[in-house]
């Protein structure tokens, strides 16, 4: 789906390194480079004890629509954003079987659609049975969603309203509120906190929140391939030495985090995972996320960096009420995530995954390279902390500090995830 919010996607040329000592700061603002949507070319449990929806508070004033905020979303105004998304069947398929598999709770209630892109999430909930649905979003894309909802003759079901979420008119409260919020490394971009404008100015108690709930994961990664393709590729060029470009190549490669596609088989280990619940999260939360790890390497082979993917759950209101006791709205103790721990997601209704492991789609994996890999023995132990931050000027943008302790070394990489 497209943008409906109103944060700017400027960043900063990140300060990244590999060595340094255990306690320095992570991440730096930044200025001037202009937005980049993620599609062309998102940590443990957040929200409130009670698994309830948050309770109303008043809102502060709508925060103000930048140049950089205008230049994101006619970013999204391109057709070959959606056609991408689209034409992620993972993605879109996922989305539609859980419209249909909460066909229940959708039909006959008003539905709000926070991004609704070319319209498709909010069509599949009009032949669900909705009786209304506000499809938002402050891109051009809008315009063009109006006729497709015209085309499909569902202008009385599906009213579509160009702008901000923070900014569109709703004379009703809603029983479903339903976007694809979720960019690269789950939280890139921060359109969650338009999600949860929403609910906590529309959403009725009780109501459905699709998806419901979210994870993070954080895995150590071997990847000889791409130092292979990347870097030593310089140390013979066509019969000629370039040793000396190995530097620039590592630092212009491996500097900022890289969207990409691996497999299971570069993940060292079990990776630990960090929850959202969409049903109590509240925008502070997303400002800084900290969490710490432990792992342990399940074979011999250099560590060339980590890699994050994430999940997102379909839960109705009822079975997420019931999912856990004492459930906070982002868990930042992470657990190591293992095929037993796995199970316990049996009776989730409906997951779209973006594991290395599973079915590929456009959001990849992100992965943190290191500038020089780590010799790992089976066994060995590697601990620390991630750090993950929005910018203090330019929140759609994520700092990253990842602080790691293996064979008697600190070591922290810090990049920005523009």
């Amino acid at each position: 789906s497209s943008p409906s919010h109103s944060h700017s996607r400027q960043g900063h040329r990140p300060r990244t390194q590999d060595t340094f000592p255990p306690m320095l700061a992570g991440g730096e603002d930044g200025n001037g480079h202009l937005p980049r949507p993620r599609r062309p070319r998102r940590v443990g449990g957040m929200g409130s004890p009670s698994g309830q929806a948050a309770s109303a508070l008043p809102h502060p004033a709508p925060p103000p629509c930048t140049d950089y905020d205008m230049a994101y979303f006619k970013a999204y105004s391109h057709i070959g954003v959606h056609e991408e998304m689209l034409k992620d069947h993972v993605r879109t398929n996922t989305y539609r079987n859980a419209i249909m598999h909460h066909k229940d709770l959708i039909s006959g209630k008003v539905v709000l659609d926070v991004g609704c892109g070319t319209g498709v999430l909010s069509i599949f909930c009009a032949f669900a049975g909705a009786t209304r649905v506000y499809a938002v979003d402050a891109s051009d894309i809008a315009l063009q969603a109006m006729e497709i909802v015209r085309e499909n003759e569902l202008s009385d079901k599906v009213i579509v309203l160009h702008g901000r979420i923070e900014d569109v008119e709703i004379e009703e409260k809603v029983d479903v509120i339903i976007s694809e919020w979720m960019g690269y490394m789950l939280l890139y971009e921060s359109m969650l906190g338009s999600v949860i404008f929403a609910r906590d100015k529309w959403l009725k108690p009780g109501g459905l929140i699709l998806p419901s709930h979210a994870s993070l994961y954080l895995a150590p990664i071997t990847n000889s391939h791409r130092y292979q393709d990347s870097i030593y590729f310089w140390r013979d060029v066509y019969g000629i030495k370039m040793s000396c470009m190995m530097p620039l190549a590592k630092q212009c490669t491996f500097m900022e985090p890289s969207v990409e596609t691996i497999s299971g088989e570069n993940v060292l280990t079990w990776p630990t995972v960090a929850q959202v619940d969409c049903y109590t999260i509240q925008a502070p939360d997303l400002e800084t996320i900290t969490a710490a790890y432990k792992f342990t390497s399940m074979l011999q082979a250099p560590l060339h960096g980590f890699a994050f993917w994430f999940d997102v759950e379909f839960n109705g209101p009822v079975r997420q009420k019931f999912k856990k006791q004492a459930s906070q709205p982002l868990d930042v103790n992470m657990q190591n995530s293992n095929p037993s721990n796995k199970k316990k997601k049996a009776d989730v209704s409906i997951v779209l995954s973006t594991a290395p492991e599973d079915a590929p789609t456009h959001w990849q994996q992100t992965l943190l390279y290191l500038f020089e890999p780590i010799e790992l023995k089976k066994n060995q132990i590697m601990e620390g902390s991630v750090t993950i931050s929005q910018s203090q000027q330019h929140a759609r943008f994520l700092n990253i500090c990842l602080k790691y302790f293996t064979g008697d070394q600190w070591y922290v990489k810090e990049s920005v995830m523009r």
